[in-house]
């Protein structure tokens, strides 16, 4: 009696199990539905936040409608202003010495500047961003770097004699990308550096101060109308032979304080030869000793610069003193 007890209690144990199991599984399904429904809509939401986030936060995303390893630069339309972040940037070489401004050269556009670097020199990402091309380029930019940053810029980086990156790698600012050489159309180790934007060549030097090892602002605003005007003024200030001017600037032979008449005007349009000289203003200085270390009055400074006597100057700012 007791065994057949014993056998009907397993019996009716073994049926429950078989009986109860799918219909707790059915529950778990039904139970998760509306869980996993929640989870989905939260996911869109995150997901919409974090695109939204980075559009922000990435303004490359607002300019360029592709992304495209075929070519090293297209042209497209240039937006009539556009601010760039400076900010969290590494200069892309430790070399001081530029040995070719951006501009006409030899009868056609150099559309960067040269960097006196030697072969095997370290070359850094200037930003933080993503690797577009890895390439050679025999008569062109020999072993060259394009790196899409997030502020909306493009840097070039040519006749390295190694590359240390692949395309579609992301880089931060700093990090290494190949070394210095010769390659390509080169007549002696150098780095070529190009900032563009949607494709179009800017002048490195209204961005990089390589004298100084610094950038010249935490933003710069390209502007369509007065980039050219402003180029020749980088050249100037940061160029080839920047120093060498400037030194020319500071000489006893400026050091006048007496209102400038028509004829000492004349005298000292001749002999800076008609040229168009400008002062980077540093910490601390004012209107009046601006005008002191130059040479001028204030009022042709104000002049010149279509600005008041009271105006207050600020550190960076570039003014014309002749």
């Amino acid at each position: 009696m007791r065994l057949k007890k014993k056998i009907k209690a397993l019996l009716a144990t073994t049926m429950f199990v078989f009986v109860a199991a799918p219909m707790t599984a059915q529950d778990i399904i039904a139970f998760q539905a509306p869980i996993d429904r929640k989870m989905k809509a939260v996911d869109t939401v995150t997901l919409r936040s974090i695109t939204e986030r980075e559009m922000t936060t990435n303004p490359s995303a607002k300019l360029y409608s592709e992304w495209s390893n075929k070519y090293a630069h297209r042209a497209t339309e240039l937006p009539d202003s556009f601010r760039i972040d400076l900010r969290k940037f590494c200069m892309p070489t430790t070399s001081r010495v530029i040995t070719s401004n951006f501009g006409r050269r030899w009868g056609r556009m150099h559309k960067g500047l040269d960097i006196k670097v030697y072969i095997g020199d370290t070359i850094r990402a200037a930003f933080s961003g993503k690797v577009r091309i890895v390439r050679y380029e025999a008569k062109g930019y020999g072993n060259y770097v394009v790196i899409r940053h997030n502020n909306g810029l493009e840097t070039i980086y040519g006749h390295m004699s190694k590359h240390l990156v692949n395309e579609n790698q992301n880089v931060q600012a700093g990090d290494p990308i190949g070394l210095g050489g010769n390659t390509g159309r080169s007549t002696g180790s150098h780095l070529h550096f190009e900032t563009r934007l949607c494709g179009v060549a800017l002048n490195p030097a209204l961005m990089f101060d390589f004298r100084n090892q610094d950038v010249t602002d935490d933003y710069y605003v390209f502007r369509r109308n007065s980039h050219d005007r402003e180029s020749d003024m980088a050249n100037r200030l940061r160029g080839k032979n920047a120093g060498k001017s400037e030194a020319s600037y500071d000489r006893g032979t400026y050091a006048q304080t007496q209102p400038d008449n028509q004829e000492q005007q004349a005298s000292r349009q001749t002999s800076f030869g008609g040229d168009v000289r400008y002062h980077k203003v540093a910490t601390g200085e004012t209107l009046y000793s601006i005008a002191r270390k130059r040479g001028v009055s204030i009022e042709r400074l104000c002049r010149l610069n279509h600005i008041g006597k009271n105006m207050r100057v600020k550190v960076g700012q570039i003014l014309r003193y002749s």
